[in-house]
């Protein structure tokens, strides 16, 4: 084998790398979508971001129910869990745009919140609206609720430790001012309608009263029953007077002449008690004429007894509708809400936020990420050409 031979079949020098335009642009994207903004988002949060300080409280709504007598000589007292559903209302309350407005005419948030000279990301714009202190406030202001056990944690930023701790002692008092509320309006509601009911009764009671009053001074009786009986006690005897008197003058006109005047004077006295019995009568309702004058004894006492049911049913009615309000009364005073903290406002010694290193980590991340992805497509859509 010749040299000739040889150098054709040795294998040809490889060229050197050349960059071309499109590695360039695959530099120039990791500057752009990578580089960049980690160091710019690196100075700001090292440099410019003001610390945050978190105070932490914790609280849940307790309602308390205190037995009764009669339960205590049993032995027996309660005190119940949370309530549920005033604790979805607090949780919506301290997130409300009210809740902000009273914290801010207290302690003005808007300064509080604007304090960093100049941290336009973390800090709040001093000339906002109170929609947008609204929306802040849930960036600074953090919730944590335990459904299953109703126990509220708030972590609330700010720019000053005491501050912190100012605005979550805030959030307390308002919120068990807002219960307090809640507490009494149940109270209101649960009396409400027995307060109604004894109002109506006792209205009744004083109109029966009235009524029972005008008729005895318009008739001048106290009690038509026991003057009946005088007047039946009288009538009894005029009635037995007669008797004596026709018996006296029939065994005159036995004895005597018929014109002897002692048989006129008889019969002019059994005359003189038949008109009286009349009239008695009369008075009882029991006569000829009796009832035409609509005052006739009958008729008084038929009134009478209609005004005594009456004011006897008022009196009834108000005692049930008083022991119902008594009791209604007694047991919203036994059951009472309250709000009770278990921990808090603390009072933080170092800044726990923002946290430096992590976002500067995600960052990082998710600027790796969208600029792979977009490497990734750029290289598909190359290779399909």
């Amino acid at each position: 084998m010749g040299p000739a031979t040889a150098d054709k079949t040795l294998p040809q020098p490889v060229k050197p790398a050349m960059a071309r335009p499109r590695h360039y642009g695959v530099l120039a994207s990791f500057l752009l979508c990578v580089a960049i903004p980690v160091l710019a988002s690196a100075l700001y949060l090292f440099t410019i971001a003001k610390d945050q300080y978190v105070s932490t409280i914790g609280f849940a709504v307790r309602s308390e129910s205190i037995s009764s007598a009669l339960d205590l000589l049993g032995g027996l007292s309660s005190l119940s869990g949370t309530s549920s559903s005033d604790t979805d209302i607090l949780y919506q309350y301290i997130q409300s745009q009210e809740l902000v407005q009273k914290i801010d005419e207290k302690l003005n948030l808007h300064a509080l919140f604007s304090k960093p000279d100049f941290d336009p990301i973390f800090a709040f714009d001093p000339t906002g609206s109170v929609e947008d202190l609204t929306r802040y406030w849930q960036r600074m202001v953090r919730i944590f609720y335990d459904n299953g056990t109703g126990l509220i944690e708030l972590r609330v930023h700010a720019f000053d430790p005491e501050d912190a701790r100012r605005i979550a002692q805030a959030i307390f008092d308002d919120s068990s001012t807002m219960i307090n509320m809640l507490s009494a309006t149940a109270r209101d509601d649960a009396t409400g309608y027995a307060r109604d009911e004894l109002d109506r009764a006792v209205e009744r009671l004083s109109e029966a009263r009235i009524a029972l009053t005008q008729f005895r001074s318009r008739t001048q009786i106290i009690d038509p029953v026991a003057d009946i009986q005088g007047q039946m006690g009288l009538l009894s005897t005029l009635q037995q007077q007669l008797v004596s008197a026709m018996i006296e003058r029939s065994l005159m006109r036995e004895t005597a002449r018929a014109d002897d005047p002692r048989i006129s004077q008889a019969e002019r006295r059994i005359a003189v008690i038949e008109e009286m019995i009349d009239e008695e009568r009369r008075k009882l309702g029991v006569g000829a004429s009796g009832g035409q004058n609509g005052s006739d004894m009958s008729t008084l006492i038929g009134e009478f007894e209609r005004l005594s049911v009456d004011r006897e049913f008022a009196e009834k009615a108000y005692l049930a509708a008083l022991t119902a309000f008594e009791t209604a009364q007694a047991e919203a005073q036994r059951k009472s809400r309250y709000l009770a903290a278990y921990s808090g406002p603390t009072l933080s010694q170092e800044p726990q936020y923002p946290r430096r290193a992590t976002l500067t980590g995600l960052v990082l991340a998710f600027s790796l990420m969208i600029w792979s992805i977009g490497l990734l497509i750029y290289y598909s859509v190359r290779d399909r050409r």
